[in-house]
């Protein structure tokens, strides 16, 4: 499969690397800076790296409330934080323009990320209200920039909002996969940090053998080896965090704990030499 080429290692573990409040995000407050957010950014990537994950993805996790179709200021941050780190990134990385898909394939063309994840097809509703995601305008895009290497890793259900598509997700991941040809469908539970249902990740693989299947919230050290008895990589953010939280009580960013990386990682690693 591409993603043990990408990787070089099979069941790779894909971390998030989420950044601090962006300029224009209402949590950015006055006197905040870009110099602190590239800091912070980089003592992360540091951790991660050095724990021993096979991949990172940036994303805009403190951009709250999410917007559909992003400011341009917040993908352009997000460019400079990556052009600064990049001589200092050692593992294949991607891009996560949270809710705004093509807002991350044209940044992924800026900064030559590899992969990006996101809502590219479907219909939901939540927070934010109602969304139509229109992949054939996504497709179109990503042709023209001529990202023909560029991995898309589709969320089929995402964990903060609800589809209005009724069919079961196997079906739907079907029909994604004869449509869109996702490099890789990533499975959810009903929220962040939850457990994604075994049942769930097994009916997917089973209906979509030749795609790359994402186990994508709720790994942790006692469950991770279960996940990718199915799946074929997880993605993995909040559990490496100090504490194991997104954030603190003062609604920050927590930082990453190399600790909680390479614990999790040791793990990881004793499945691969049985495989």
């Amino acid at each position: 499969m591409w993603i043990n080429d990408l990787f070089g290692v099979k069941k790779p573990i894909i971390t998030m690397l989420h950044l601090d409040p962006l300029p224009g995000d209402p949590r950015y407050r006055y006197g905040d800076c870009m110099d602190r957010v590239v800091e912070h950014a980089r003592a992360d990537l540091r951790a991660l790296q050095d724990g021993g994950v096979d991949g990172v993805m940036f994303s805009n996790e403190f951009s709250l409330p999410y917007e559909r179709h992003m400011s341009f200021v917040t993908p352009a941050a997000m460019a400079r934080v990556i052009g600064e780190l990049k001589s200092e990134i050692r593992i294949p990385y991607g891009v996560d323009c949270i809710s705004d898909g093509l807002a991350a394939i044209e940044l992924a063309a800026a900064v030559d990320a590899k992969f990006i994840r996101g809502t590219f097809s479907g219909v939901y509703v939540g927070d934010g209200g109602l969304y139509n995601n229109d992949f054939s305008q996504l497709l179109r895009r990503k042709a023209a920039l001529h990202l023909d290497e560029l991995k898309m890793l589709y969320f089929i259900n995402p964990e903060s909002d609800r589809s209005l598509d009724i069919r079961p997700l196997e079906e739907i991941a079907k029909s994604t996969i004869f449509k869109a040809h996702p490099d890789g469908l990533c499975i959810s539970a009903n929220a962040a940090g939850q457990d994604v249902d075994d049942a769930l990740i097994a009916s997917v693989k089973a209906g979509a053998p030749d795609v790359v299947v994402l186990c994508n919230t709720g790994c942790r050290p006692d469950t991770i080896e279960q996940k990718l008895s199915t799946a074929d990589a997880a993605v993995v953010g909040t559990y490496f965090k100090e504490g194991g939280r997104l954030e603190n009580e003062r609604l920050e960013n927590v930082r990453v704990d190399i600790n909680r990386v390479k614990e999790f990682m040791s793990v990881v690693n004793a499945l691969r030499r049985r495989l």
